[in-house]
């Protein structure tokens, strides 16, 4: 008796005295599966299908085990080879990392066999691993694919690619020998093709594609056909199917494969750290790592430290990276030579980012191009993985690839033209950065002048994005700056983000800003300017830093150099900086002289910000923290009142600010000794003042106040409410460790039974 899949299945559709069609409605297996199942032509049916029969024709113990086992024996016959042309490449051996890539390529090879044929697009920068991912994947699953895996190389990076009608009259012969006219037209190629592989059980690696047009006539449409595409290009324009972009690996991943291919290597056991250096420098391209690897295999006198020694020196790193026929700056050559005019100029020109990425309007300073342009410029790069943007209208190089613009902008544009378009973006980003930091100025004023149309700075809001977007690349430009000696430059604009800073505390590199400024202006021998972003930098040493010390210090020397100034204003702003460094290191009995002095300081010079904003806070919170609340409470008092009178107050905008503060105090005071009630009827009034939204730590710590007040008074879903407040407002300006803490305090506040 033939016991075949075919004749099995076959036989019990006739003991259910079953036609294929009644089985296939039953099943929801096509008809024709089903007869080619019956006929011999299927051999290895997934166990959906086998099961979805065994279902239609009831079947229960031994039959249905005999079918089941039947069909596991034809899944698991040795795959088919395919012919010379188009065998599959020997996969890498020591193949590491891209876990879930694997994975996900394992399940779309058991996608159902009557939906879509499962697609799938490697996309990726140069060298960073596409072909062997998709060679190592498809030779894994080789066993599910009995009736063969193949390999085409598309020639897509070279001046002629293989044209889709030579790869489809391979691919037809291959799965189908007999077929000895293939129709001339690509389309009815095509066709074929597509009948002929929606029968059998394939895998075909399609790589190194140039563009959609190559590959699309190549598309499997139904059946059971894994089609893998490799491409440095996106492939935008494809529909339906399954992407993968490649990212360099991990750092753990990266340092995985070089110790692999390091083992057995002098010195290599205990090259821990060499290793992660040599990691860093190949930017964990899995290329520049294999040829690092390569390089030292065949020289055992070189060891990883000596290795990472020379690609140290980012002048040699390109050539460094060279093992054989196996070199980086090759396989980034491809992908220039495809790029327009255009895309190479701003290609080149990236390598002069300041910062680590760049929005559209810097790459079109960097260009010479209107913004429309360049963003059609960024968008070729990115197609051709030149260019990476992991995020909206952000854009940054690989560290290597970096390294390759910049030696193609040394070798293809004139010194003169590289100078200019470098000072070009500096001066761009500073300047924009100076207007973007006064749009919080309280007597804020346009600038006269020309105004930039690349960027709109219209709000506070637009002002504040750009500041944020752009921080890396501003920051990098004031560095420069500073490297060159433009201590003016320098100056203005640490000095212009004076009040923008109070925004975003939580960003970290303000110590970094007001360093390059004070030592800018010490520079310039100009003794108020030194004690004016002293004063700055002993502020972020305490609300960034938290490092109290180095407050006191900052204060201290400002002081000084106010007193050589002759200035008295900014003497009190140092005795005023200095009495919170010591408030906040616990010394409230040191601070109180120094707010009182400052106090006096202020009044001396009729400086109402000075006076009423801040050293009337700092003195009431000596007074709290000394043990003083009365006294403390009637500082506050006073600052809401003086604050609150159009004869006393600072200006409009400094007058709000304060008077949220005050009343912020207030609410804290009355909480801190238990007076909930007012507590919440002071800190309502608070948040309800609009000026409070110009600081907004201040606002989630009233919102967090609020919450526990209300507790308190067993208000909980108000308090809960408050709570989702704070927690929204310091997720918006990235203070992390203060969402964690509301989240707990939050869970404290649940309802709880009778409550």
């Amino acid at each position: 008796m033939d016991s075949s899949l075919g004749a099995l299945l076959r036989r019990l559709r006739h003991a259910a005295h079953m036609t294929i069609e009644e089985l296939s409605n039953a099943s929801g297996v096509s008809v024709r599966a089903i007869g080619n199942l019956e006929r011999g032509e299927s051999l290895g049916p997934q166990r959906a299908t086998v099961t979805a029969l065994a279902d239609a024709l009831r079947l229960t113990g031994d039959r249905r085990d005999e079918l089941l086992r039947t069909a596991r024996a034809g899944r698991r016959r040795s795959p088919a080879p395919a012919p010379g042309l188009m065998a599959m490449p020997r996969a890498v051996p020591d193949f590491t990392g891209r876990g879930q890539e694997t994975r996900r390529l394992a399940s779309l090879a058991d996608g159902p066999p009557d939906g879509p044929t499962p697609i799938v697009v490697i996309s990726g920068q140069p060298g960073v691993g596409k072909t062997s991912l998709a060679v190592y994947a498809v030779t894994e699953l080789s066993h599910r694919f009995p009736d063969g895996h193949f390999f085409v190389d598309l020639r897509g990076l070279e001046a002629r690619p293989l044209g889709p009608g030579v790869v489809l009259e391979r691919l037809i012969r291959a799965l189908a020998p007999a077929c000895n006219r293939l129709p001339p037209d690509l389309g009815d190629r095509a066709a074929l093709y597509r009948s002929v592989a929606a029968e059998r059980r394939i895998a075909v690696v399609l790589d190194n594609a140039a563009d959609e047009a190559q590959v699309r006539p190549l598309l499997p449409a139904t059946g059971t056909v894994l089609t893998v595409i490799t491409s440095r290009r996106m492939l935008t324009g494809l529909e339906g199917v399954v992407r993968l972009p490649l990212p360099p690996l991990p750092d753990t991943e990266a340092r995985d494969l070089l110790e692999h291919l390091l083992t057995g290597l002098p010195g290599a056991g205990s090259a821990t750290d060499p290793v992660a250096r040599l990691a860093h420098s190949c930017g964990n391209l899995p290329l520049a790592l294999r040829i690092v690897g390569n390089r030292l295999a065949s020289r055992p006198d070189w060891s990883p430290d000596r290795l990472a020694a020379r690609l140290a020196d980012e002048e040699r790193r390109l050539d460094a990276l060279t093992a054989g026929d196996l070199e980086v700056a090759a396989a980034f050559d491809l992908s220039y030579t495809q790029l327009s005019g255009v895309a190479q100029r701003l290609f080149r020109r990236l390598s002069l980012m300041p910062g680590p990425h760049c929005g559209p309007q810097l790459a079109s300073v960097l260009a010479g191009l209107p913004v429309a342009e360049a963003e059609d410029a960024l968008d070729e790069l990115v197609e051709l993985g030149l260019v990476q943007s992991g995020f909206t209208a952000r854009y940054r190089l690989h560290d290597l690839i970096r390294l390759f613009a910049r030696r193609r902008f040394e070798q293809e544009e004139p010194e003169d033209e590289r100078t200019a378009a470098a000072a070009r973006a500096v001066d761009w980003l500073l300047d924009t950065a100076i207007a973007a930091g006064r749009r919080f100025e309280p007597d804020y004023a346009a600038l006269p002048g020309r105004r930039d149309d690349r960027v709109r700075l219209d709000t506070p809001e637009a002002a504040q994005q750009w500041l944020m977007a752009e921080a890396d690349s501003w920051l990098a430009a004031l560095e420069l700056a500073a490297a060159a000696g433009r201590w003016r430059r320098v100056v203005d604009v640490a000095e212009s983000m004076h009040w923008f800073s109070d925004r975003w505390i939580h960003w970290g590199y303000w110590p970094r800003v007001f360093t390059l400024s004070s030592n800018a202006a010490a520079e310039l021998a100009d003794h108020a300017a030194v004690a004016t972003h002293l004063n700055y930098l002993s502020w972020a040493h305490n609300n960034c830093l938290g490092d109290t010390a180095g407050a006191s210090d900052c204060a201290r020397r400002a002081h000084a150099e106010a007193v050589v100034a002759g200035d008295l204003r900014q003497q009190a702003w140092a005795d005023s900086y200095l009495a919170v460094a010591l408030l906040k290191a616990g010394d409230a009995h040191g601070a109180l002289p120094l707010a009182a002095r400052a106090m006096r300081g202020f009044h001396a010079v009729d400086d109402r910000e000075g006076m009423v904003n801040h050293a009337l806070s700092v003195l009431g919170r000596s007074l709290e923290r000394a043990g003083r609340p009365d006294e403390a409470l009637r500082a506050y008092q006073h600052r809401l009142a003086l604050a609150s009178d159009p004869a006393t107050a600072p200006s409009p905008v400094i007058a709000g600010m304060t008077r949220v503060s005050a009343a912020r105090h207030i609410g804290l005071l009355h909480m801190a000794q238990g007076r909930w009630r007012e507590a919440v009827e002071t800190l309502e009034s608070a948040v309800a003042w609009e000026p409070a939204s110009n600081i907004p730590q201040w606002q989630a710590q009233m919102y967090a106040a609020l919450g526990r007040a209300r507790r308190q008074l067993g208000q909980i879903q108000g308090a809960l409410d408050d709570m989702d407040r704070a927690v929204e407002i310091y997720r918006q300006i990235g203070d992390d460790d203060a969402v964690e803490a509301m989240h707990a305090l939050r869970g404290s506040l649940a309802p709880h039974p009778g409550a």
